[in-house]
Parts: C-alpha cells; structure tokens; sequence
C-alpha cells in the first residue's frame, strides 16, 4: 500500500491576517477556550481532549500578528471523505470575511481535492457553508448518528 505524503504546511496572508496549516502556530489555549467556553458544541471540553483532537486533524489558524483569532480542522483519510468540524472566528474579528476565506483555504487545499463527499454539522452557519456547495442532506434516512452524550459535564476545581 502507497502511503500519502503530506506537505508540511500551506499559509498565506490577507490583509492583516495570517492563515496557516503550520501546527506550530497554533495556540492551544486560544482553542480550548474558545470551544469550552464560547461554542454551543463542545462546552466543558476537556484540554486534553482538545489537545488530541488537534493532533488527529488537519488545523487551520487565522492569526492577527501573533495573536490566534481562528480555527477549524478537518478529518480525512485525503482519499474519499473529509469532516470539517470546530469552526470558529472569535468575536471581534467577525464580519471581515475571516470565516469565507478559512472555507475557501479548507476546500482548496492541495491535499483535499477530488475527494468524494465532505461533511459537516452546524446550528447556525449554513449561510456560510452553503457558498461552499454545502446542502441539506439529499437522502438523510441513509445517515445515522450514535450519541454518547450531548454536552461534556462541567469541569469541577478541587
């Protein structure tokens, strides 16, 4: 079997942002505590389960100087399918179009085309995805999802 060799990272700038697949720019604590704290997904995440989802995807960071003001991942076997999950820009950098040009960075990388389908849930982004050819699931009775739990329990300090 032929292993994918993958390219170390693809960064560019637009205007004052950064956007970068380089992992060592990423800020971990910026992303955890944007999904444990501000996201309705993944509430009370544990670091380390941050951490490990990190490490298991393709990242995306947006950074305004050396600051981390964006994240998404994806998780892909680079073949057929790809899951875009942890979407975010933070507050005050909203509305600048941050968000479409992480999509377009994400849907062009070199390693992500003629993949077969891509995924991906949302609450309140579907105006953004569906610039992206993102739609409703043509045929939702063949999907199906198995729930462990619906929110991470609060983190309790002793």
């Amino acid at each position: 079997m032929q292993e994918k060799e993958l390219h170390l990272f693809y960064e560019f700038e637009e205007g004052a942002y950064l956007f970068s697949t380089d992992a060592a720019k990423l800020q971990v604590s910026v992303i955890h505590q944007y999904l444990s704290e501000e996201s309705y997904w993944a509430k009370n995440i544990p670091l380390e389960k941050v951490e490990k989802s990190i490490a298991n995807a393709l990242c995306f960071g947006v950074y305004l100087g050396e600051n981390q003001v964006g994240f998404a991942r994806v998780i892909s076997d680079y073949t057929t399918i790809a899951y875009i999950g942890d979407v975010f820009i933070l507050p005050a950098h909203r509305n600048k179009g941050l968000s479409k040009t992480l999509m377009k960075m994400m849907m062009e990388h070199p390693e992500l085309q003629g993949l077969r389908r891509w995924i991906l849930a949302t609450a309140d982004a579907h105006l953004l995805y569906t610039q992206f050819g993102f739609t409703a699931l043509s045929k939702p009775e063949r999907s199906m999802e198995k729930v462990n739990f619906r929110e991470y329990p609060e983190r309790t300090t002793e």
